[in-house]
């Protein structure tokens, strides 16, 4: 959240699941999921995206920008699956996906996916979802005409 709010005129608020709307989804200029790696994102997160009904076909979150974040156990433990499951449902909802471009932390930290941490959480890990949090704000702002492209 740091990231996007360090963007002027961005206003970024945190909702866990059981606090968010569908709402929220449907008001938002950018969306950033995020889910713990459990070979995936977790039951409760496929089941409240399930039940936000059919914002796919309603177009409802169609061009807004959207990006993903995840955490778990180990660089090979599925934290791509968890990345790709998140972006797989906002690119269904037609929404452009941003990610991270490649840097020298990615060898350690990161996927261009979104932003990750495997393990203990780093100073790396949490640099890159600060940068990822800019990207996502700058292009909504940028998509909704208030920043010269």
């Amino acid at each position: 959240m740091d990231g996007a709010s360090s963007i002027e005129g961005v206003r970024a608020r945190a909702l866990e699941v059981q606090d968010a709307s569908r709402d929220d989804l449907v008001t938002s200029d950018a969306i950033i999921l995020g889910s713990p790696n459990w070979s995936g994102i977790t039951g409760f997160l496929k089941t409240w995206l399930d039940d936000q009904g059919d914002l796919w076909e309603e177009g409802q979150l169609n061009g807004k920008v959207g990006a993903a974040f995840t955490t778990g156990r180990g660089r090979h433990s599925g934290i791509e699956f968890t990345l790709l499951s998140l972006v797989h449902w906002m690119l269904a909802c037609g929404m452009v996906i941003v990610g991270l471009p490649w840097s020298e932390k990615m060898r350690v930290s990161g996927s261009y996916y979104g932003a990750t941490s495997a393990g203990q959480v780093s100073s790396q890990d949490i640099e890159q979802a600060h940068e990822l949090g800019a990207r996502v704000a700058n292009l909504a702002l940028r998509l909704a005409g208030d920043v010269d492209t």
